[in-house]
């Protein structure tokens, strides 16, 4: 069963979802390393997980995606606080069924304590309202092996494991499932 929730429900009070812009680039860059760092960040040793979080949330490399007229980043604030993010754009995956056009969930993450709690589901809708703005178009997430509750997150969404991938994470490499939605006429 796919779902499709809407992303029009209102959010409680004190909480807003909005589209990310450039002037953002600083505050995603931190937001991006602490909700990576609490979700993954026991996996790795501190260098790997050091030159990781440097390398891939470098403010000016946020700043890039955040001015890019083909990616899109939607902050979710709780009073003010930025507590989660979630990031669109063209597929980058390695497989060899990406197509031109195809779309890709980048991100998708919030605080530690927001889980479970219908915020993930929101800002899922809104990327997808996002990346299907022109119609119907493949789809495409990556997803550590290791988080069932993604996969079956996912799932519910129509993704299905279609390959893998090692991502690295400084001399760390971790086993991605590629998960993909077929376009939905």
């Amino acid at each position: 069963m796919t779902v499709s929730p809407s992303s029009g429900a209102a959010l409680p009070p004190g909480f807003v979802l909005r589209r990310g812009v450039e002037a953002d680039a600083a505050r995603l860059s931190t937001l991006a390393a602490r909700t990576f760092t609490e979700t993954f960040g026991h996996l790795y040793p501190r260098r790997d997980l050091q030159a990781f979080l440097e390398e891939a949330y470098a403010v000016e490399r946020q700043r890039i995606v955040l001015s890019h007229p083909d990616y899109a980043v939607w902050l979710l604030e709780r009073d003010g606080e930025a507590v989660g993010h979630a990031a669109a754009g063209p597929c980058g995956l390695p497989h060899a069924e990406v197509a031109p056009g195809d779309g890709e969930l980048k991100r998708l993450y919030l605080v530690r304590g927001l889980q479970g709690a219908a915020f993930g589901t929101r800002m899922m809708q809104t990327a997808m309202d996002w990346l299907l703005r022109d119609g119907p178009r493949t789809l495409w997430v990556g997803v550590w092996s290791e988080n069932h509750g993604a996969q079956r997150f996912y799932g519910r969404y129509g993704f299905g494991k279609v390959g893998e991938y090692l991502f690295p994470v400084g001399a760390t490499q971790d086993l991605e499932f590629i998960l993909r939605r077929p376009a939905q006429r």
